[in-house]
């Protein structure tokens, strides 16, 4: 038996962020990130429609990038002192993932945060809050997803925290808290969105139900994410809609050794972070043509670049073309081809190599390597994260 998750209500298009008025709830904790949806009037907005809904309101605010463990845990304590019916969380993924995290851990204050990074072993939730989910990048589909990715500081590893019961009840796509995205994120968040669906499609576990929501969001993307970037309202808001079908693609099918690669090579060195959508749209072409040698996956790639009409007669060429079209994408995009050339080169290469054994490891062991389409040693590992560092041809 498989299963198919999604929120219980998705409000999409203009004006969406209304629905929040129609909700029925005492009080709401809202948490949002580091100060945008406040500078372009949302944050406000939001508050004064919970409040016209009938609750009392608290912000919890400036949850950073990659949220910390010690984050999700103030903003836990912060929920049991205020014991809030609804939790709204508003930004991009980080504020959204800490939110659902902090919901764990409030309605379950003597839970672990070790046994929440087993796979599918939340406990129960909504004993005490409602969870909706209001995103304003166009990439991690956290509002439609079972994931939720928190960093520890102290290990210097992403852990993809995943269980069905951290999908919101309520999820508000509304186009025009994606149109004050920078371009710079717009392409980080649109190739993440592209790696979700690609990966989903591939996965050991896809099905008819995520196989068509990938697929369309794969087409979706290919033709309105550089117009997007290069300033177009219109594809901006098509491109919020692609993600979400995305997300609603791989948190049911699940993902790959590019989310493994992303998570675990992220926040593992001195110069600094590895943004999580420049890092998958780095690794996306070495994985495909890694996968590519398991005959199901390369079918199942070829079937994308047949879908997005590009050329190719055989499987093997099809596959090929996908690949030379992601990387055409990311020069379209500014993002670089490998590690190395990041942020022109804050990751020290002695540090890389010190690490790489390790970092393999880590990866191998990610939640998201289980659903690859081809298995993986850490010796494997190793070798595809130097191709991703150096940008080596992939031929194991």
């Amino acid at each position: 038996m498989a299963r198919f998750t999604l929120p219980r209500d998705l409000y999409h298009g203009e004006n969406a962020l209304e629905a929040l008025s129609a909700l029925s709830g005492k009080k709401a904790f809202v948490v949002v990130g580091g100060g945008s949806m406040k500078r372009f009037g949302f944050l406000d907005k939001v508050v004064a429609l919970l409040e016209k809904a009938g609750m009392e309101v608290k912000l919890f605010e400036g949850v950073e990038p990659d949220p910390s463990v010690d984050t999700v845990m103030r903003g836990a304590e912060e929920m049991t002192k205020f014991e809030p019916d609804w939790i709204v969380a508003i930004g991009g993924g980080s504020p959204i993932d800490a939110a659902k995290a902090m919901w764990t851990f409030y309605e379950y204050p003597d839970v672990t945060f070790e046994s929440l990074c087993t796979p599918f072993n939340f406990p129960p939730l909504r004993t005490k809050a409602q969870f909706c989910a209001i995103p304003s990048t166009s990439g991690t589909a956290t509002e439609v997803t079972a994931f939720s990715v928190i960093t520890d500081y102290k290990s210097g590893i992403k852990y993809p925290l995943a269980d069905f019961n951290i999908t919101p009840d309520v999820a508000i796509v509304d186009p025009a808290l994606a149109e004050t995205m920078p371009p710079k994120l717009t392409a980080h968040t649109g190739m993440d969105a592209l790696t979700h669906a690609i990966e989903a499609y591939v996965s050991t576990i896809h099905c008819d139900y995520t196989d068509s929501c990938a697929l369309h969001a794969i087409a979706m993307i290919d033709k309105y994410l550089i117009a997007s970037y290069n300033g177009d309202k219109e594809a901006r808001a098509r491109m919020h809609n692609a993600q979400c079908l995305a997300g609603m693609a791989f948190s049911n099918a699940l993902l790959g050794i590019v989310h493994s690669m992303a998570h675990k090579t992220g926040a593992a060195y001195s110069g600094g972070h590895i943004v999580h959508g420049c890092a998958n749209a780095m690794y996306l072409p070495k994985v495909i043509k890694f996968n590519a040698a398991e005959p199901e996956a390369n079918k199942r790639y070829a079937e994308i670049a047949a879908h997005i009409h590009l050329p190719g007669e055989t499987d093997s060429e099809l596959t090929a073309s996908l690949i030379a079209h992601i990387n055409d994408m990311n020069k379209a995009l500014g993002i670089p081809s490998c590690i190395k050339e990041y942020e022109n080169g804050i990751i020290d290469e002695k540090e890389f190599l010190d690490k790489l054994d390790e970092v393999a490891a880590n990866a191998v062991g990610d939640a998201c390597t289980g659903s690859n389409p081809r298995a993986i040693l850490p010796e494997h590992m190793a070798e595809l994260l130097k191709c991703c560092f150096y940008d080596l041809e992939v031929n194991f």
